[in-house]
């Protein structure tokens, strides 16, 4: 199937032809799933089994070579293709009530894609997705190892997450230079964290960009000069902290910001 679509490094496309391996990502999605978006369906090794399930299913596939070439392979994908780019799909407009996303991302934007599912993390119920490896393991990871960063923080504030398996190079044409895996996504009961979470977001970004530093000093890109008083992790480094231990983390320093007049 793939030589009739020309791998572009621009997009940086490793399309999968492994029907095993296709097979067992679409049957990793949850069995009550009723709404799906497919994301870079490419040369639809998933989408056909995708295709075949009884729910309100969606693809969407920015490559014009690759779109051309699966309204040829499936006359059925007709009203279930949407051309654009996922970074800048307005999902609401496509499904009005929660939906589930699969895919196998691109490795060049997978983080600007979690970003954006963490936007819609209200709407996104669950993602089963395949990316490289070191960026699976690193957002399944949890405190205490030296992969543990800004995306196992913020992905697992909302989601549950799951490493399901490892998929090796030559299961892609071209074959990349790294092994990926497929990891699952389960949106958890948190609707609202106990902080103000555009400033957890910048307190784990501040805290993780410096993570050699004490989160002391790093802390100092939001702080200012400002001294800051004693705190039992201020003398940490972030790969220890929680989920809980960000919040706490984050109302402690809004309070600070606070009491220095540095927040309305």
């Amino acid at each position: 199937m793939t030589m009739y679509v020309r791998p572009k490094k621009s997009l940086g496309q490793h399309f999968l032809h492994d029907r095993q391996i296709a097979e067992r990502i679409a049957h990793s999605i949850a069995d009550n799933t009723e709404t799906l978006l497919e994301i870079g369906a490419g040369t639809g090794v998933l989408t056909e089994f995708l295709l075949e399930k009884d729910i309100h299913f969606k693809t969407i596939e920015i490559d014009g070579e690759s779109i051309a070439f699966l309204r040829k392979i499936f006359p059925d994908i007709k009203n279930k293709l949407i051309e654009g780019d996922f970074l800048k799909l307005n999902v609401r407009e496509i499904f009005d009530k929660p939906f589930s996303v699969i895919g196998n991302l691109p490795y060049n934007i997978s983080s600007q894609i979690f970003f954006k599912i963490l936007d819609e993390k209200d709407y996104v119920r669950e993602v089963v997705c395949m990316i490289q490896k070191e960026v699976a393991e690193r957002i399944a990871e949890k405190p205490g190892s030296k992969t543990y960063g800004i995306l196992s923080v913020l992905i697992q504030a909302f989601y549950d997450v799951e490493y399901l398996f490892t998929v090796h190079e030559n299961a892609f044409t071209p074959p990349p230079k790294v092994k990926s895996a497929v990891i699952r996504l389960t949106r958890n009961a948190v609707k609202h964290l106990n902080c103000n979470e555009t400033l957890f977001k910048k307190t784990v970004k501040a805290t993780f960009n410096q993570r050699r530093k004490t989160i002391r000093n790093s802390l100092k890109l939001i702080t200012g000069d400002r001294a800051i008083p004693e705190n039992r992790f201020l003398t940490l480094r972030p790969e220890v902290l929680s989920v809980s231990d960000f919040v706490e983390l984050t109302n402690f320093v809004e309070n600070l910001l606070i009491a220095s007049q540095l927040v309305n």
